[in-house]
């Protein structure tokens, strides 16, 4: 065989194959639809940011860096910052999570390891029917029976380790007859148990959903090499579902830093920080903005916009922390591949 061809074919062969893609109509609208969907979803999140940071850049330019450490609220006279309710927002859906958490996973295992067959339906249904509940029922059932049943643990708490800052209660003296429990009524212990039972069945479905999609395979090869069942779950399930419960855990936060109207009906608003989670007193961004809209002055209400802001872009920073953190996980990769 002639050198030219052999040298003209083994170029030919170095040469990578431009491959192309024919696309269907229904692929071509489905792209389309899923880019303006995406496009559309960060235009209304811009559009949000730059709303409230017009809005509020009164207030902003006027407090300067007092607005994040002054804890009064008093735009008319000055004095106003957000100091405050962000500790408090930040200390409910903390509590809120810290409770929601444990019960979330244990509830998504149950239904997807270990409920029998007829029952796990019923018990997802009702899951997500409690998932669908409107905030203000949950407020109404914290404001009317949570408060008066959760008061004897509350003060239970503070007698026995009240010698723990956050646990201490001013004026409530264990073992003093005249001691009013009213004292741990309104606080942030309630609160963020309303919340954290608000956002558990939103964190639950999520993390059933992924501890449900682990390989069958490994399942099985875990029990084949003598786990137990709990051991393929804790050896399986739970590494697989990792991104599912760091994604149900920062959703339900996402949840509990916004909640409004629960918080609202529950909380006795004051604007001092409150390390004292059982003591009566909290506030938080969403509820300062709840309860001043309707009376606020001009320029009140532009530090309401500012505030409004820093809670945006809390939430903001967490919901795209925990999608990173999920995109790194085993289910993460798995669901993007």
């Amino acid at each position: 065989m002639p050198t030219e061809v052999i040298e003209h074919r083994e170029a030919a062969s170095a040469t990578p194959r431009k491959l192309s893609t024919v696309r269907g109509r229904q692929d071509v609208l489905f792209r389309a639809a899923a880019r303006s969907g995406g496009t559309t979803v960060l235009l209304i999140m811009t559009l949000v940011g730059v709303f409230l940071f017009v809005r509020g850049f009164d207030a902003i330019t006027d407090a300067g860096t007092a607005f994040i450490t002054t804890e009064a609220w008093s735009p008319n006279e000055g004095n106003f910052g957000i100091a405050a309710v962000l500790f408090g927002t930040v200390t409910i859906a903390t509590i809120a999570i810290v409770l929601a958490v444990p019960l979330s996973i244990g509830t998504a295992l149950y239904i997807s390891e270990f409920a029998p067959r007829g029952l796990k339906r019923s018990l997802i249904t009702i899951v997500d029917l409690m998932a669908a509940v409107p905030s203000v029922v949950y407020g109404l059932w914290g404001f009317l029976w949570l408060t008066d049943a959760i008061l004897p643990i509350a003060e239970w708490i503070s007698t026995h380790f009240g010698w723990i800052p956050i646990f201490d209660v001013d004026g409530f003296e264990p073992g003093d007859p005249l001691s009013t429990t009213t004292v741990f009524t309104a606080s942030a212990f309630i609160a963020g148990i309303v919340v954290g039972l608000m956002v558990t069945p939103i964190a639950s479905s999520i993390m059933r959903e992924a501890f449900s999609q682990a390989p069958v395979g490994e399942r099985e090869g875990a029990l084949a090499l003598g786990a137990t069942r709990w051991g393929m779950v804790t050896s399986v399930v739970l590494p697989f579902g990792r991104g599912g419960i760091i994604g149900g855990t920062m959703l339900g936060l996402g949840r509990a830093l916004g909640e409004t109207i629960a918080v609202y009906l529950v909380i006795s608003p004051v604007f001092v920080i409150q390390p004292n989670i059982l003591q009566t007193g909290t506030n938080s961004i969403s509820s300062l903005v709840a309860l001043r809209f309707n009376e606020a002055s001009e320029f009140e209400l532009s530090a309401l916009m500012a505030a409004g802001l820093a809670l945006f872009l809390m939430t903001l920073v967490i919901n795209f922390g925990a999608s990173m953190v999920i995109a790194r996980s085993r289910s993460g990769a798995e669901s993007e591949g």
